[in-house]
């Protein structure tokens, strides 16, 4: 390991960056090095301009990637390497809006019947009963499970932040059926709460997300469904469906730990039941203005 990569390593480790993170801003500072056959260090900025342009024109890389070695690069050189940058160089590509795939009710209950095992039948729940992202499924432990309030807990999910989510009646059944399964001498009270909930064939690791992923896959494919099914559009069809019965949305912000309220805002969008229950302007046309209500003075409260 060179030393330059080290001290990147030992910046992004200062300030509490996920593995994730390091690892794809070391990929993406290595892929520059490999580019030009030198060191980063000795670049300058008209050279990583280039390469950008090479990552867009030629690598065809997505907006989201080719932002991301944006953020790599101003990490190294302005953090590590301390050179300062004229504001606005390395402009982020335009990422396009897309709207996110949400499975009908009567579609996520087609889905459930058709995963191969109750390992993954358990897990793909609980990622659709709670609203929880791939990551935090596998990484659930035993003692996450609050039964008696109903909870699930998130330990540090995405953006390093513990959150609360709800446990279904339902879900909690589906748990324990599982837990059982893989523990035919369970006693309340007689587990570890640092136990995997779900572990991986591995010895003392967790579930692996991709194998998550591809069960999900293949479940969506037997059973016929034509939309691109992941865990995560799972998460998308419980906020959708929690929306569409009536759920306030600052509700779903908290339990799906998003930081902005205009994220949750675009689960509206694919919402048919909220569209419809929308009442255009032009069916008011001709209505006689609505009445505003006089706000009270402080004597007549």
């Amino acid at each position: 390991m060179t030393p330059l990569r080290q001290r990147m390593l030992d910046d992004m480790q200062l300030r509490n960056f996920c593995p994730e993170t390091q690892r794809n801003y070391v990929y993406h500072m290595a892929g520059l090095a490999r580019f030009y056959r030198t060191s980063p260090e000795s670049l300058n900025l008209e050279e990583i301009r280039e390469y950008q342009l090479y990552l867009i024109n030629e690598r065809r890389l997505s907006p989201d990637s080719v932002n991301q070695f944006v953020a790599a690069a101003k990490f190294l050189y302005n953090v590590t390497l301390e050179t300062p940058w004229p504001e606005g160089v390395l402009p982020r590509a335009r990422v396009p809006h897309r709207l996110p795939v949400v499975l009908s009710a009567v579609e996520v209950a087609e889905f459930f019947q058709h995963v191969c095992t109750i390992r993954y039948r358990a897990a793909l729940m609980t990622a659709y009963g709670a609203g929880l992202r791939v990551s935090d499924v596998v990484k659930l432990q035993a003692g996450d499970i609050d039964s008696q309030r109903l909870l699930i807990r998130v330990q540090q999910g995405k953006g390093k932040k513990d959150r609360y989510c709800i446990l279904s009646p339902r879900l909690l059944a589906v748990l324990r059926a599982w837990w059982r399964s893989t523990h035919p001498a369970y006693r309340p009270g007689k587990i570890s709460p640092t136990d995997w909930l779900f572990p991986g064939f591995r010895k003392g690791r967790h579930m692996n997300s991709e194998s998550l992923q591809t069960a999900c896959r293949e479940a969506a494919r037997t059973a016929g469904l034509m939309k691109r099914v992941t865990v995560h559009t799972l998460r998308h069809s419980f906020a959708t469906h929690l929306l569409e019965n009536g759920t306030d949305i600052r509700v779903i912000q908290a339990l799906l730990g998003h930081s902005r309220i205009e994220t949750t805002a675009r689960y509206a969008a694919v919402s048919p039941n909220a569209i419809a229950h929308a009442r255009s302007p032009l069916d008011r046309l001709g209505e006689p203005p609505q009445a505003k209500r006089p706000r009270s003075t402080p004597a007549a409260r």
